[in-house]
Formats: C-alpha cells, sequence, structure tokens
C-alpha cells in the first residue's frame, strides 16, 4: 500500500514527505522548510515569531510551557525555568563544573563522568528529555502552520559537538517523535543557506563566525565536490551577546553606584536590568543614545560608549578566528569567503571587525538568526532526494552499538552516518579487579538491547587487576565501503586488545529496517523511561558500592554517629532501587552525596597534611 501525503493547506498531493531543518539553539530555537517554490522558508506559527526561545517552564501544577511564554518565567520563578539547555547535553558534571554559578536552576553533581541532571521540583530531568520539549515545541508550531504532519528531520549541531553530545541531540529528536536523518554541522548549514558548497565543481574554503547569545565559535571549512570538511574550529563556549548585555549592565551598576552583590540578591531587578540592556543594544541599530529609568536606577548609554565597553569581547572572537587560522594551517590569504551566524553578529562593531581581520567583505544578507535553519532546510531538501544535482554519499541504515550496564544501547556509530566512516569510544570496570569485559555489538533504534538485532559478541579478556574506574577501554567501529564492520577493543593501560568482524546488514529487508525506525519513533516514550530508570539503578548500585568501600577504607576518620547514619542512608538507598521511581532513586543519592561530601573533603584535608609532612597514607 502506497503512502500518500497531502498539503492541508493547499491542497495539494506531496510527491514526498516534508523533512524539516531545524536550529536547536542555546538561546532561541527555529524550524524551517522547502516551500513549493523550492525556496528555504522559516516558519512563524500563528504570529509567535520565528524564534522559540530555548527556555523551558515548570509550574507547580505540573504544566509545563516552552517558548515565548516561558521566557516571562525567568524573572518571576527562575529556579522553576530552565534555559541554556544546549548547553548541557552530552556533558558530564565535571565538564561543566566551573560554569555551575551561571545556571538558576540545580544542575546535580554525583561526583563522577555521568551526565548532568536538573533538578526542578522534586523531578529530576535529562538535558535530552529538556531538548525534547523544545523540539516537540517545533514539531508542534511546524504541523499547525503547515497543516501537516511532520515526522522526519535535519538537526544542527555545532561542529565542535563530540559523539556524545551528537548522539544526545539524536536521542532528543526521537523522543520528540521526529525520525532524525541527520545531524548537520551548523557552519556546514549556514554555507549552504549562501549557496556556497551546492556547485559540486566548487572548490572553496570559507570561515563561518558565529556570534550567538551564549556561545560563539568559528569554523574553518573547506568544500570540494560538495563534501564539507572541518579544518578546524575555535572559540568560547560563554562568550556571546549575553556578554555584551552584561557589560552594560555592569556600566550601569557603576554609574548609579549599586552595590553588585546586593542587586543580584534582587533576581526580579537583575532581570529587569538584563532585559533592558538587551533591548539597548538592539536599539543601536537604528539610534544612538539610550535615556531612560527603572525605578530610581538611570539606564543611559551612547553608541560610542556601548562599543567601548564590548570591544574586549569581540577581540576576543577575533583571537579566536586567528587561531582557528592557525590550527588550520592557513592564512588570511586562503580564505574564499566568511559567513555570519547569529544575532549578535548584527552589532555594527563586530561586523567591521570581522571584515578588517579577513580583510573582505562578509556574507551578512540573509538573517542571522536564521541562517542555520534555512540551511538545514537546504539540506533535509536534498536528503528527500529533491535535489538530483548533489550526491549523496552511501549511509549505515540502523545505528550500531554496544550494550552497557542495564542491558542499555550505547550507539558509537549512529544510523545515517557517511560510509566508510569510523568512531569510538571509551569505556571502563564497575567492579574492582574485574579482569574480563564482554562486548555485545547490536545494531537497531531501541534504547533497550533486547529490542535491537545482536551482531556479535565477544570477550576482552586479562585486564590487569585495577580498581573500578581505573582500567582505560577504547572501542572502536571500522565501517568500511563494502559494509563490512570491524570492532575493536583496546586496554590502554596494559595494550591487551581483541577484534572481530561483521556484517550488520546481512539478511535484513528494507521492509524490516523500516519496520525497526518505526517502531523507534513509537516507543521512544516508553523506551527513555525505562533508560532513565535503568540509569538510576545503576547509579544507585555504583552510589552504594563507592560508599561501603568508602566506610570500610576509612572508618578510623569517621566518628560513629557518622558511620551509623550513612549506613542507614546506603539502606534507604539500596531500599528504593527496587523502586519503579526514579526521581526517588536520584533524590535518594543526591541525599547520600550530600551528607557524605564533607567526609571525603576533611579526608582529602588528612591526606594532603600528611603529605605535606612527608609522608603517606592509603
Amino acid at each position: 500500500m502506497a503512502k500518500v501525503s497531502i498539503n492541508l493547506a493547499t491542497g495539494s498531493l506531496q510527491k514526498e514527505e516534508l523533512i524539516v531543518g531545524i536550529d536547536l539553539g542555546t538561546t532561541n530555537s527555529l524550524v524551517a522548510f522547502i516551500d513549493p517554490d523550492k525556496d528555504p522558508k522559516v516558519i512563524n506559527d500563528a504570529g509567535k515569531g520565528v524564534l522559540v526561545p530555548s527556555v523551558v517552564h515548570f509550574g507547580q501544577a505540573g504544566d509545563i510551557t516552552v517558548g515565548n511564554e516561558a521566557k516571562e518565567y525567568l524573572i518571576t520563578d527562575p529556579q522553576n525555568t530552565v534555559f541554556s539547555v544546549k548547553r548541557l547535553l552530552g556533558r558530564s558534571y565535571n565538564d561543566i563544573e566551573n560554569y555551575k554559578d551561571f545556571f538558576s536552576y540545580k544542575v546535580i553533581d554525583d561526583n563522577t563522568e555521568s551526565l548532568v541532571k536538573i533538578k526542578v521540583g522534586d523531578k529530576f530531568y535529562t538535558p535530552i528529555e529538556l531538548s525534547a520539549l523544545i523540539l516537540k515545541e517545533l514539531k508542534e508550531r511546524a504541523e499547525h502552520a503547515l497543516k501537516t504532519p511532520v515526522n522526519r528531520a535535519v538537526i544542527t549541531v555545532p561542529a565542535y559537538f563530540n559523539d556524545s553530545q551528537r548522539q544526545a541531540t539524536r536521542d532528543a529528536g526521537k523522543l520528540a517523535g521526529l525520525d532524525v536523518l541527520r545531524i548537520v554541522n551548523e557552519p556546514t548549514a549556514a554555507s549552504l543557506a549562501y549557496g556556497i558548497g551546492l556547485n559540486p565543481d566548487e572548490t572553496k574554503t570559507i570561515a563561518v563566525y558565529d556570534l550567538g547569545g551564549g556561545t560563539f565559535d568559528v569554523s574553518i571549512l573547506q568544500i570540494q565536490n560538495g563534501i564539507f570538511e572541518v579544518l578546524s574550529t575555535n572559540g568560547d563556549t560563554f562568550l556571546g551577546g549575553d556578554d555584551f548585555d552584561r557589560a552594560i549592565v555592569d556600566y550601569w551598576i557603576d554609574k548609579n553606584n549599586l552595590d553588585k552583590n546586593e542587586l543580584f540578591k534582587n533576581r526580579e531587578l537583575a532581570q529587569q536590568l538584563r532585559l533592558k540592556a538587551e533591548a539597548t543594544k538592539k536599539a543601536f541599530a537604528h539610534q544612538s543614545l539610550v535615556n531612560e529609568k527603572i525605578g530610581d536606577i538611570w539606564c543611559t548609554l551612547d553608541r560610542n560608549t556601548f562599543n567601548e565597553l564590548i570591544l574586549p569581547k569581540v577581540q576576543q572572537t577575533i583571537d579566536c578566528c586567528r587561531n582557528a587560522l592557525k590550527d588550520a594551517g592557513l592564512s588570511i590569504a586562503d580564505i574564499d569567503e566568511v559567513v555570519m551566524v547569529g544575532g549578535s553578529t548584527r552589532t555594527t562593531l563586530v561586523k567591521k571587525m570581522v571584515a578588517d581581520f579577513f580583510e573582505r567583505p562578509v556574507h551578512d544578507d540573509l538573517n542571522p538568526d536564521e541562517v542555520v535553519a534555512l540551511g538545514a532546510a537546504i539540506q533535509a531538501d536534498i536528503l528527500a532526494g529533491n535535489r538530483r544535482d548533489i550526491l549523496l554519499l552511501d549511509v549505515t541504515p540502523l545505528s550500531l552499538g554496544i550494550e552497557t550496564m542495564g542491558g542499555l544501547m550505547d550507539v558509537i556509530i549512529p544510523r545515517n552516518s557517511k560510509v566508510p566512516t569510523k568512531a569510538g569510544r571509551q569505556y571502563t570496570t564497575s567492579i574492582d579487579g574485574q579482569a574480563n569485559m564482554k562486548i555485545a555489538v547490536y545494531q537497531g533504534e531501541r534504547d533497550l538491547v533486547k529490542e535491537n538485532r545482536k551482531l556479535a559478541e565477544f570477550d576482552l579478556k586479562g585486564i590487569p587487576g585495577m580498581p573500578a574506574g581505573f582500567p582505560k577501554v577504547d572501542i572502536n567501529f571500522l565501517l568500511n565501503a563494502d559494509g563490512i564492520l570491524k570492532i575493536q577493543a583496546l586496554e590502554l593501560r596494559s595494550g591487551v586488545k581483541q577484534e572481530v568482524e561483521v556484517t550488520p546488514t546481512y539478511g535484513i529487508t528494507d521492509d524490516q529496517v523500516e519496520q525497526m525506525l518505526m517502531d523507534s519513533i513509537t516507543h521512544a516514550q516508553d523506551d527513555v523511561s525505562q533508560r532513565m530508570l535503568i540509569e538510576a539503578r545503576t547509579e544507585g548500585e555504583q552510589m552504594t558500592y563507592t560508599v561501603e568501600r568508602f566506610l570500610q577504607k576509612n572508618a578510623a576518620y569517621l566518628d560513629i554517629d557518622e558511620i551509623s547514619s550513612t549506613q542507614k542512608k546506603v539502606e534507604k538507598l539500596k531500599e528504593v532501587l527496587t523502586s519503579g521511581d526514579k526521581d526517588l532513586i536520584h533524590k535518594t543519592i543526591d541525599d547520600l552525596n550530600e551528607y557524605t561530601r564533607p567526609f571525603a573533603e576533611r579526608l582529602m584535608d588528612v591526606a594532603i597534611s600528611t603529605a605535606m609532612k612527608g609522608k603517606s597514607i592509603e
């Protein structure tokens, strides 16, 4: 039976299913599509605006608000309003520890390399779930505006995103009910929007300067035969238009002789000042002076002073451009085009300094907020097969990965990856003295391996006896052009190595592939719920194991009450591990972690003072 799509807005038959392009941004997100005239267009649903603020608010009654309405709660209810979640995607707490004060909501610290969680009220959320809420809002807006179902998408990410961050973005799309056909680098999408790289005979080297609300990055790309290669990236994940706003606020605090610490205890006033600074920055596009008040605070600024305030930050971005060129082994003369991306590139000083540095005019004709989404829509159109002039490389039809603790699938090569390809990840042991590691390889899109297709299993034997977490096992997947998958496991400290080869697509039909993809979308919510419960239990088991070992080794440094209370909390955690409530498990882990943290710090002090005396302790 053939599937026929009808666009209810026009009544016309659609020859191909609509695939949208999504720019999932740190500050704002948006969605674009290719219209019947073959032009990329951003979607503005019901006059809400093109940009959907990447903000999620959790109400007291369990109601969830996303986008424009949620942004208002940044002032009135900041602790239940999550922003900049993209910064947390695929990150461990250790990655963002130095920036924890940036977030007004609670980011959970469990002293491990595991991925961060966000606590809102009594519930715990992963960045994947929160990103999925934003993507779901974009999907619904697109469906409402286009009057047609939207089930497939291309989603963009920064060029510097690692495998873990890219997989987290894919998972968020799946959870939002989207089949993510490709994760595309933002600079590649921006280039496509300007038509750079669409001509297969073109060879160019381009710089993409992307200055958003909270992040800056510059990428040097080489385009040959329609293939984009990232030569280098540089930037600062905590530098952007928000810093321009902060510089204005600091200037007003200084001019009004305000106490900065006192001011920022009043979150509502602090947020009002920040929003006024943002409006002032934008006003300089058409006026040279702003002179307004918030209560008794004068908010006065002229354009020249604004330029002086932001000059150090803009200079930082130029230094990053210089470093990116150096890393790519190129000079300014080697750059053929410069593309501007991100709302903050509207600032006149930014455009001038970038053009002066690269010694050429910059591409800024397209709306810098929209350019990445427009390019993603063009990439989606290419994947839909509507642009016959562009070569589509062979791709792997289903994800390939290995089984991790609790029977979960950890994807190493995502589906739709270009072939040939190579990817890998590092793992470690979970038990002291573990000598063998079972490596089971699976193909499929479900979160639990039992729902996927097993390809191979082997043991990496002879791992030297070390404490849990010490061995470093690199597992690499190499998929060649003939579809042969080579899996290699290597323990880095000892050099112990094992290899196996399989053919992933042997004996599997197109219909089966299609069914596996459909099942992954249909069961996405259940799969993620199960995954999160298993991950919570695994984390809890690791926590009890670690704390019990800590008590055994360091009882001499703790008093009886501390030992007794810790043991009670460990028993409580063991009890809740059997429950099906992942939030309760996380809460109990969090309680145990908070209670034992001072002991660990005290022991660290003892160890340091003993070492200073020339002694060592176990």
